[in-house]
């Protein structure tokens, strides 16, 4: 199919639109990225507007039971010297002191994750109940399938905007022999509880781990089948040393940005999320001109916790991402001690009390 045909066809079916027509936008080359992303950045501006959402991280344990490990995972506790190496776990208190003191530096949103525990989720709840207790943050839960059905109607009884449940890759045979422990079932049925219980759903693709390009088309139509989907987090492959795939290649970041434009097209009015770990802290604009609106794992100078960024040990640094978005001319979204957007930065600390409660 040609370019400019397959263009057209997503831009007005989504992901509806034939396979046929998303890999031919997945599999675009110079100069037609130029197009791909042209087209992207226009949908994101028609339809999320020019401000970019800015989501902060508390790890809240790296203690994982999924065995054996996944293949490519350097947060799980022992898998990489580079990685979270030594386990730990976060309790009530320092996942609040951690939460006011983003909120402190004026982002807006947070994403607490943690690792399989196989409890269904309790610690979940703790960092909600953390997080919505002493901040006006967004709040996106992120344990995978290591949810039940009783904890989620719990997130969703304390105000939780999102839950996140990454499938990573719908190539099941792929799925399977690089996240043997894991179960592409369970993360499927929690996609669907999250959607029941009429919390925003966010699910996204783990691109360069071996997946074809059709592998990716199929996964971005697969998505459709999610009521509350909200936002698509587009995560490159880095390989982390002493993983079983440390010398498996990086993802190119061009790849990963064809992925977050064509997921764009299809999904006018959805988040697209790139993670600045996996996609360079300091290449956040390539993300940004293929109509990525949610730039993850920001990280402040006032932030108490070591954080390492899942996939990579880097982090994008809130300063320098606010400048990073400035100059391609859109705005961060970022707040003021009441909750209230504002358009100059916000980024140095505020005094504000702790209101813990216990």
């Amino acid at each position: 199919m040609r370019f400019k045909r397959a263009l057209r066809e997503v831009r007005k079916d989504g992901p509806r639109a034939s396979l046929e027509a998303l890999e031919t936008l997945l599999r675009a080359k110079p100069p037609r990225v130029h197009d791909l992303f042209k087209a992207a950045f226009e949908e994101k501006l028609a339809h999320r507007g020019p401000k970019v959402k800015l989501t902060s991280t508390i790890h809240v344990t790296n203690v994982c039971r999924i065995e054996p490990k996944c293949a490519y995972c350097g947060f799980a506790a022992g898998t990489s010297p580079e990685g979270y190496y030594k386990p730990f776990e976060r309790d009530y208190d320092e996942i609040a002191e951690a939460a006011v003191a983003i909120e402190e530096a004026g982002i807006p949103r947070v994403s607490c994750s943690g690792a399989y525990r196989g409890d269904g989720g309790k610690l979940a709840v703790v960092a909600a109940r953390a997080v919505k207790e002493n901040t006006n943050l967004e709040l996106l839960i992120n344990f995978g399938p290591d949810l039940s059905e009783g904890t989620i109607a719990e997130l969703a009884r304390l105000g939780v905007e999102t839950v996140c449940c990454n499938l990573e890759t719908v190539n099941r045979e792929l799925f399977r022999r690089l996240k043997p422990g894991d179960s592409f079932e369970a993360r499927l049925e929690v996609c669907e509880l999250v959607c029941r219980y009429g919390i925003d759903l966010s699910s996204g693709l783990l691109v360069g781990i071996g997946e074809s390009p059709r592998d990716r088309a199929e996964h971005l139509r697969f998505l459709s089948r999610f009521d509350t989907l909200a936002e698509i987090p587009v995560m490159g492959f880095n390989p982390y040393p002493g993983t079983p795939m440390e010398d498996h290649p990086r993802c190119p970041l061009l790849e990963q940005a064809k992925v977050m434009a064509v997921a764009r097209l299809a999904y006018p009015d959805v988040m697209i999320t790139a993670p600045t770990p996996t996609i360079g802290p300091e290449e956040v604009e390539v993300a940004l001109m293929a109509g990525a609106d949610n730039l993850a794992t920001v990280i402040p100078d006032n932030h108490p916790h070591e954080v390492k960024g899942v996939g990579n040990p880097r982090t994008g640094n809130l300063e320098r991402v606010v400048e990073l978005v400035r100059s391609v001319g859109l705005e961060p979204e970022l707040r003021t001690g009441g909750g209230e957007a504002c358009a100059t930065s916000c980024s140095k600390p505020r005094t504000r009390s702790t209101r813990h409660l216990n």
